[in-house]
C-alpha cells in the first residue's frame, strides 16, 4: 500500500537516472530481502518475491496496485543487478501484459518499468527480443503521446543493445518482422523501417540473406501516405541495393524476381520506378539467372515503354531493362535437345516457387555461369513459350502503345535470329497477328513487322520444321484458286509449292505471299494507302525477284479478276518507279539470262490482267514488236475511262527518267520501228488531252519520220522485235499474245456477269 504514495516524474528524459527508483526501494521491505536472497544465492525465494509482485500487484484488478507492482518489478530488477538476466522471463511478462492496459498512465508506467529492467539486464534480454519487439511495435502506434514518447526511449535503448551485441538471433526474428511489416498503421510502419535500418547498419548482422522475406512488405510501405515514411523506406531500399551491388554473389536474385515483377506494375509512381530500378540492376548483375522470369519481366516492362513524358524516368529505366534482358538470349538457347530440355524443366527453379537451396545455388554460380559457362551445373532454361505468349498478347491488345508494339516486334525478330528452331514452333500462331499488324497506323510498326515476317520467310529453320509446304489446298482456301488439269502441270505444282526462283526462301515465304495478297484483297484501303510501301520494303528485306515472281505466280490463279488487275497495276507502278527495284529493272531491261527471261514470262502472264501494264512491261523489257501487237489488240477491248486513264499515266511515265533509254532509242529509227509504231498506237488511243499533246510533241522529235517505212518488210526477222535479237528467239511471243487474249476475254465475261447482277459497271467512255 505504500507504493500508492509514490509520485514518479513522467518525463522520459529522467529515465536513465535510476536514482528516483532506488530512493524508493526502501519503501518495499521485501526488496531488501531480494538483496539478501541474491547474496545467499536463494533463487527460490527470489522467484517467490517476483511472483508476488507480478500476481498480487502488477496483474491486480486495481489500477494503483498495478502501478505499484510495475515499480516493484523494476526495483527488483535493479536489486538483482547482473543476476536479473536469470529471472527476465518472470520480470518481463507481467510488464508486457500491462502494455495492453486500457489506462494510458498504466501503459506509460509499464513502458518505464520495462526500460529499467532492460537497462539493467542489457544483452541478457536478447533471448526475449521477439516478445519485447512485439510489445514495442504496439506501443509505437499508441494514441497517447506520453506512451509513444516512452516507447521511443525504450526502443532506442533496445537498438543500442542489439547494435553492441553479436548474439542477436536474426533467424528467429525474421518471421516476426515478416509478419509485422505488413501493418497498415503509419507509426508501426515507421517503427519497422527504423529497425530494418538499424539491423542493416550492424556489420555482424547479414539482413541481405533474408531480404526476400521482407522485400514485398518494404515496397508496400514505400506507398505510404506519409512523406517521412516513404523517405525512410526509400533510404532502406537504397541501402539494400548498395549492398546487393557490393556482394552480388550472395544475393538470392531468383527469390526476389517475381516480387519485383509485381511492383513494377504498381500504380504508384515511386513504387514502380524503384522496383524498375531494382529490376534493371538484377538483370545486369544476375544475368541469365533472370531468364526463367523473362515472361513476367516483359509483362511488367513492355507497357512502360509507351509512357509519356510525365513518367519519363520509369520509361527510360524500363527501356534499359528491356534491352538488357534481350541481350541475355543467346544462340545456345536454341540448341537444347528435347531430353536436355525435359531435364532442365525438372531441375530449373520454377517461376512460381523456388526452393531456397535452388535459388542459393543460382545466386552463388552467377558469375561462374556468365564467365566460364560451366557444364557441371544445370543450365538456365529460356522460358520461350511464356515470352511468346506475352508478346502475342501485347500485339493482340488494341490499347497497346506504339513504342510497346515496336518493342514486341523487336523481341520477336531477336528471338527468330537467336532461337529460330524453337521459334518456328510458334510461327503458325503468330503469323495471323503479324499479318494484321501490317494495318497498323504507324510506319515504324509496319517496318518492324515486315522485318519479322521477312525473317520468318527466309530463315533456314523454316525448312526443318514439320510444317509441310504451302500446298494447293491451302492456297485455294486462301485465294480461291481454281483447280484445273491444265494448271496441275509440273511447272504449275512447282509454283504452288514454293516460289519458282527462291532457293534461299523457306516454305513460309510462299505462304506469306499468299496471305499478304489475301489481306490486300480483303482490305482495299490497306492496298491503296500502304500497299506500295509494304511491297517496296519487302523488296529491300527479301529478294525483289522472289517477291515479284511469287506474287505474279499467285495472281495468275486469282479468281477475283478485278483485284488481280488492281494488284498488277500496283506491282507494275512499283516496278517502274521505285528506287528499290533498280537492279530488277536492269535485269528485265536486257533479258540476257534464262532467269530474267523466265521472270519476264511469269510477270507477263499475270500482267495480262491489266492491258496497259502489259504494254509498259514490254516497253521496260524492250519487246517493242510485241508491245505494238498488244496495242493492235486494244481495238477489240472494251475501252473505259479507267483504261484511258491508265494509258494517260503510261504516257506520263514514258517522260520520266526510268524510260530515258527508250526515248534515246527513238533516234535509231531504223532498228526501232515498232517502238515508234507502238507509241503512235498509244497516241491514237488517246483523246486529244494533255497526254495526247505530250506524246505527240515527243514523236515530232523523232528524226525524219519518212524512215518509218524502213520497218515494213525490210527488217530481218531476227531484228524485227528487239535490239537484242538472240533473246527474242527464246520466248514464244505468239503464245504470250494468245494468253493475253484469253485473260482479257475472262475479264470481259466477268464484267458482263457483274452488269447482269446489277453491280456498278466500270466507267465507260461517253461519246
Amino acid at each position: 500500500g505504500r507504493c500508492r504514495g509514490l509520485k514518479w516524474d513522467r518525463t522520459p528524459s529522467i529515465w536513465p537516472k535510476l536514482n528516483c527508483l532506488k530512493s524508493h526501494m526502501r519503501s518495499w521491505p521485501s526488496l531488501e530481502l531480494v538483496r539478501e536472497f541474491v547474496a545467499q544465492n536463494n533463487a527460490a525465494q527470489i522467484k517467490h518475491v517476483i511472483q508476488i509482485l507480478s500476481q498480487e500487484f502488477a496483474l491486480s484488478q486495481h489500477p494503483h496496485s498495478r502501478k505499484g507492482g510495475l515499480i516493484g518489478l523494476a526495483a527488483c530488477s535493479i536489486a538483482l543487478g547482473k543476476d536479473s538476466g536469470l529471472y527476465l522471463k518472470e520480470l518481463i511478462e507481467p510488464v508486457l501484459t500491462c502494455f495492453n492496459d486500457a489506462d494510458s498512465r498504466l501503459r506509460y508506467y509499464a513502458c518505464e518499468a520495462l526500460y529499467n529492467i532492460v537497462k539493467v539486464a542489457r544483452g541478457s534480454v536478447l533471448p526475449h527480443f521477439n516478445v519485447l519487439f512485439d510489445g514495442l511495435s504496439k506501443l509505437a502506434a499508441d494514441p497517447d503521446p506520453n506512451v509513444k514518447s516512452g516507447s521511443e526511449l525504450l526502443d532506442r535503448l533496445l537498438k543500442d543493445i542489439v547494435t553492441e551485441s553479436n548474439k542477436f538471433d536474426l533467424v528467429g526474428f525474421i518471421p516476426l518482422l515478416r509478419e509485422r511489416i505488413y501493418s497498415n498503421n503509419q507509426y508501426a510502419r515507421q517503427f519497422i523501417i527504423s529497425w530494418i535500418l538499424v539491423l542493416e547498419s550492424v556489420p555482424d548482422i547479414n539482413l541481405l540473406d533474408y531480404l526476400p522475406e521482407i522485400l514485398d512488405g518494404l515496397f508496400q510501405i514505400l506507398g505510404d501516405n506519409s512523406k517521412e515514411i516513404r523517405k525512410m523506406c526509400e533510404v532502406a531500399l537504397g541501402e539494400f541495393l548498395k549492398e546487393i551491388k557490393k556482394n552480388p554473389s550472395s544475393v538470392k536474385f531468383a527469390e526476389m524476381a517475381n516480387i519485383l515483377v509485381i511492383h513494377c506494375q504498381a500504380s504508384d509512381d515511386l513504387i514502380q520506378l524503384t522496383a524498375m530500378c531494382w529490376m534493371r540492376e538484377f538483370i545486369q548483375l544476375a544475368g541469365r539467372v533472370m531468364l526463367p522470369y523473362s515472361s513476367g519481366i516483359l509483362t511488367a516492362v513492355l507497357p512502360c515503354l509507351s509512357y509519356d513524358d510525365r513518367k519519363k524516368s520509369i520509361k527510360e529505366v524500363a527501356n534499359v531493362c528491356n534491352q538488357s534482358l534481350m541481350k541475355l538470349v543467346i544462340p545456345e538457347d536454341d540448341e537444347t535437345d528435347e531430353g536436355k530440355q525435359s531435364l532442365s524443366l525438372q531441375t530449373e527453379p520454377k517461376e512460381e516457387s523456388l526452393s531456397q537451396q535452388e535459388v542459393t545455388s543460382s545466386g552463388e554460380s552467377l558469375f561462374i555461369l556468365a564467365l566460364s559457362e560451366r557444364t557441371d551445373r544445370v543450365p538456365v532454361t529460356l522460358n520461350l513459350d511464356g515470352i511468346v505468349q506475352v508478346l502475342d498478347c501485347h500485339l493482340h491488345d488494341s490499347a497497346t502503345g506504339m513504342m510497346t508494339r515496336i518493342a514486341v516486334l523487336k523481341w520477336l525478330y531477336h528471338l527468330y535470329i537467336k532461337t529460330p528452331r524453337k521459334m518456328f514452333r510458334h510461327t503458325d500462331s503468330l503469323f495471323p497477328i503479324l499479318l494484321r499488324t501490317l494495318s497498323d497506323e504507324s510506319d515504324e510498326v509496319i517496318l518492324k513487322d515486315l522485318e519479322v515476317l521477312a525473317e520468318i520467310a527466309s530463315s533456314p529453320a523454316g525448312q526443318t520444321e514439320d510444317q509441310g509446304p504451302c500446298d494447293g489446298s491451302d492456297m485455294r482456301s486462301e485465294l480461291h484458286i481454281p483447280v484445273k488439269a491444265s494448271q496441275l502441270s509440273s511447272s504449275g505444282m512447282k509454283g504452288m509449292e514454293c516460289s519458282p526462283s527462291t532457293p534461299t526462301m523457306n516454305s513460309y515465304f510462299y505462304k506469306f505471299m499468299i496471305n499478304l495478297l489475301k489481306r490486300f484483297s480483303s482490305e482495299r484501303k490497306l492496298l491503296e494507302t500502304r500497299g506500295a510501301f509494304i511491297i517496296r520494303q519487302l523488296c529491300l528485306l527479301l529478294n525483289a525477284e522472289n517477291i515479284f515472281h511469287s506474287m505474279a505466280d499467285i495472281l495468275l490463279r486469282e479468281e477475283d479478276l478485278k483485284f488481280a488487275s488492281t494488284m498488277v497495276h500496283t506491282l507494275n507502278t512499283i516496278l517502274l518507279t521505285s528506287s528499290e527495284l533498280f537492279q530488277l529493272r536492269n535485269q528485265l531491261k536486257d533479258l540476257k539470262t534464262p532467269e530474267s527471261r523466265n521472270l519476264f514470262c511469269c510477270l507477263y502472264r499475270s500482267w495480262c490482267h491489266n492491258p496497259v501494264t502489259t504494254v509498259s512491261l514490254c516497253f521496260l523489257t524492250q519487246n517493242y514488236k510485241h508491245a505494238y501487237d498488244l496495242i493492235q489488240k486494244f481495238g477489240d477491248l472494251e475501252v473505259t475511262v479507267d483504261f484511258l486513264t491508265e494509258v494517260d499515266k503510261l504516257v506520263q511515265l514514258i517522260e520520266c527518267p526510268i524510260f530515258t533509254y527508250l526515248r534515246l532509242q527513238l533516234l535509231d529509227v531504223k532498228n526501232n520501228p515498232y517502238l515508234i509504231k507502238a507509241l503512235y498506237g498509244l497516241l491514237m488511243l488517246l483523246p486529244q488531252s494533255s497526254a495526247f499533246q505530250l506524246l505527240s510533241h515527243r514523236l515530232q522529235c523523232v528524226p525524219n519520220p519518212e524512215l518509218l517505212r524502213a520497218g515494213r518488210g525490210a527488217e530481218p526477222a531476227s531484228r524485227a522485235g528487239r535490239r537484242d535479237s538472240p533473246t527474242a528467239t527464246n520466248i514464244d511471243y505468239l503464245e504470250l499474245l494468245q494468253h493475253f487474249e484469253r485473260v482479257q476475254n475472262k475479264h470481259l465475261e466477268v464484267r458482263h456477269q457483274r452488269a447482269g447482277r446489277g453491280e456498278p459497271p466500270d466507267r465507260r467512255v461517253v461519246l
